[in-house]
């Protein structure tokens, strides 16, 4: 299970440097898939997946994001001036959310899970604005508009366990960003949300039912340790590729893995 859990995480960490996704389009329905497998479904950490796939998953952000937005940082692709107005309103919208997924249901959470998937799949392929050259020159957003986009990002990351993602790299590049620096302001604002979200994760998870002594919370630490120690060397490798893929091309393979993960999660259910 653990050189599994090893191997993703390396492919977390390619997908976290040079996507933006912080992992959790890897990491769900992997640890999902395995802790069904290994526990069965009737077991407490079977009944409890869904969960403690996501809580881990977001917990990992807080690594992986880190790393790769120091990554991004040193490269100079980092476009912090639109970046900090929405750090604070993306931490309060993950506490939110993770306590939102706490009080559902696994099935509930991953459907929730699959249709904002395809919805952003459709969104990006059907409207204008996602599959185009862009050169980088972002347009900035009003007060009232970063603090609603802001707050509904981290709600809906810290839900799923996905990282700002799936909305921030949409939004910027609508905004006229190229895919290489709407991933890299993709990094910075998962963080407030990994951190906030985990905290919530293990708070308010605490005292549900007992999954053993490698659990905070509905975090898996063991899981954690061996899919942080592959996101570091998926990230060390990945990050020599920073600016260099073509933007359309970028643009399409981030599609393209949304869509693979869609599929997944679709046959797992």
């Amino acid at each position: 299970m653990y050189s599994i859990l090893l191997l993703c995480g390396g492919l977390a960490g390619v997908t976290t440097v040079l996507f933006g996704f912080g992992g959790g389009f890897v990491v769900v329905p992997l640890m999902y898939t395995l802790l069904i497998a290994v526990h069965g479904p009737d077991s407490a950490a079977g009944l409890a997946a869904m969960h403690i796939a996501v809580a881990t998953s977001t917990a990992l952000m807080i690594f992986a994001a880190s790393l790769s937005t120091w990554r991004h940082h040193r490269r100079r692709t980092v476009q912090w001036h639109l970046v900090r107005p929405l750090i604070g309103y993306i931490a309060i919208g993950a506490v939110l959310g993770a306590a939102a997924a706490l009080s559902l249901s696994g099935d509930w959470v991953r459907w929730a899970f699959i249709v904002y998937l395809a919805i952003t799949i459709a969104d990006a392929i059907l409207r204008p604005g996602f599959l185009h050259q862009a050169y980088g020159d972002v347009r900035p957003m009003g007060r009232l508009v970063t603090a609603m986009t802001g707050t509904f990002i981290g709600t809906v990351a810290a839900f799923l366990g996905v990282g700002g993602s799936v909305m921030t790299v949409p939004l910027m590049r609508r905004r006229g960003a190229s895919m290489t620096a709407a991933t890299a302001m993709a990094n910075p604002l998962s963080l407030p949300m990994a951190v906030s979200g985990t905290v919530t994760y293990v708070l308010l998870s605490a005292s549900d039912t007992p999954l053993g002594a490698w659990y905070a919370g509905y975090v898996d630490l063991r899981a954690l340790l061996a899919l942080a120690a592959g996101s570091w060397l998926g990230i060390r490798l990945a990050s020599r590729w920073i600016g260099r893929i073509p933007d359309r091309v970028h643009a399409g393979v981030y599609l393209l893995l949304l869509t693979v993960v869609l599929v997944v999660m679709v046959v797992m259910s």
